[in-house]
């Protein structure tokens, strides 16, 4: 549980890039992946942890379907 609740932590602050140099933004613009697509070829992988990487993508949808949800019903139901 420990190693599921770190790796999560370690997505989120890898998500959190600050300002890089021009060469970084460069490399960012050839990659052909996106991180979600990445984040799940990881997660197929046999690599220690990456089941935990499509644990955290799952909980991180399921959080999203939710929010998403409620958001919906605010809307049907707001008299604006």
């Amino acid at each position: 549980m420990k190693s599921i609740a770190s790796l999560v932590v370690i997505l989120a602050l890898s998500g959190c890039g600050g300002n890089g140099s021009k060469d970084a933004a460069q490399q960012t613009n050839r990659d052909s992946l996106t991180e979600r697509q990445r984040d799940s070829i990881l997660a197929g992988s046999r690599i220690p942890g990456a089941r935990g990487v499509g644990k955290a993508m799952r909980v991180a949808d399921s959080t999203s379907a939710g929010i998403e949800q409620t958001n919906s019903v605010a809307r049907d139901t707001s008299p604006f």
